[in-house]
């Protein structure tokens, strides 16, 4: 099991400082990592209805950078003129051309003004010949893992999805790297809005892969998968506990624990988001969202969804955000 240096917020609801996040792309990246890294970003900033995360797209130079499929991107800065909070350094096939000593000086220059450095896919492997790593440990994709140990042994290297230490993530793959940003954003504001941000792309292991610390009980993923598969007509938590053979007492407990609430709130949370994204993206009638996230009444949905969000449901359509 990993150990993360954070104590992981649960089910809060707290103020932060935007924080911001260089790109650095180099020829040959991923789309799919750097889809998997942004998106779920834009995505907690959209939920919130806060600008949590900022990022911007950085290159050695000013020329665009074609990823593995061909696509260009155009930098907006140079990593030379970029600083921030988190640098994000994304290489994928060709890594071992980039690992030249331009990109180490930038690489070792850079590692003063971010507070953290993050390789992805074989981003590890830049870090390490920049001397970023020495001391560490840190993972690479699995394809490299073998030869990434044999050439940096001063780097302890782990078969890991990702892995923190300190001021240095490293992450395996375009996959692992959507978990790792979801346990950022579950760090960083809470479970609820980790839970938000699950919901949207669908993933219905949220609370195991992206819950923070530790993987959540498998009691608890499936009392979210029930509630998620049960949002237009909720179950009753003591009929929940029941298929889950467990007592009421207990899950409460269990969820609790792992999630900093009961499950009459995270349910609740589930459903008013349905609510929230029903009332902002549609022009379904108030009566007609009410009934789709479970409430037969649409007074009673109305109140709920103004003590979660502070404001009634009809107000989401009159902001222009």
């Amino acid at each position: 099991m990993q150990d993360y240096p954070f104590i992981m917020q649960k089910w809060t609801k707290s103020p932060a400082a935007t924080q911001h996040i260089g790109v650095l792309l180099f020829d040959g990246f991923s789309n799919h990592c750097l889809a998997n890294t942004v998106e779920p970003l834009r995505a907690a900033n959209t939920l919130s209805g806060a600008a949590l995360y900022a990022w911007q797209v950085l290159g050695l130079g000013t020329a665009p950078v074609t990823s593995s499929s061909g696509f260009s991107v155009t930098p907006q800065a140079r990593l030379s003129h970029a600083r921030g909070d988190m640098l994000m350094i994304m290489p994928s096939y060709g890594f071992r051309d980039h690992a030249n000593w331009t990109a180490q000086a930038g690489l070792r220059a850079a590692s003063g003004r971010f507070g953290t450095l993050v390789g992805l896919d074989t981003g590890s492997w830049l870090m390490a010949e920049a001397g970023l790593l020495d001391g560490y440990r840190a993972t690479i994709h699995w394809e490299e893992l073998t030869g990434f140990a044999e050439r940096f042994p001063q780097v302890a290297v782990e078969r890991q999805r990702f892995l923190v230490d300190r001021d240095r993530i490293t992450c395996s793959g375009a996959m692992a790297a959507f978990d790792m940003v979801m346990v950022f954003i579950a760090r960083d504001h809470g479970q609820a809005l980790a839970l938000e941000v699950a919901q949207l792309f669908m993933t219905r292991d949220s609370a195991r892969s992206h819950g923070g610390m530790a993987a959540s009980s498998s009691a608890v993923n499936r009392a979210l998968a029930l509630m998620q598969e049960h949002l237009e007509e909720p179950l009753p938590i003591p009929e929940i506990a029941r298929r889950l053979g467990r007592t009421q007492k207990a899950l409460e407990a269990r969820m609790r624990a792992e999630l900093g609430a009961g499950p009459a709130v995270v349910y609740r949370r589930l459903r008013l988001n349905v609510a929230r994204k029903l009332a902002a993206e549609t022009t379904l009638p108030i009566s007609e969202i009410a009934l789709r996230s479970g409430y037969a009444d649409a007074s009673a949905m109305t109140r709920a969804f103004r003590a979660e969000f502070g404001q009634a449901p009809t107000a989401l359509r009159q902001s222009p955000g």
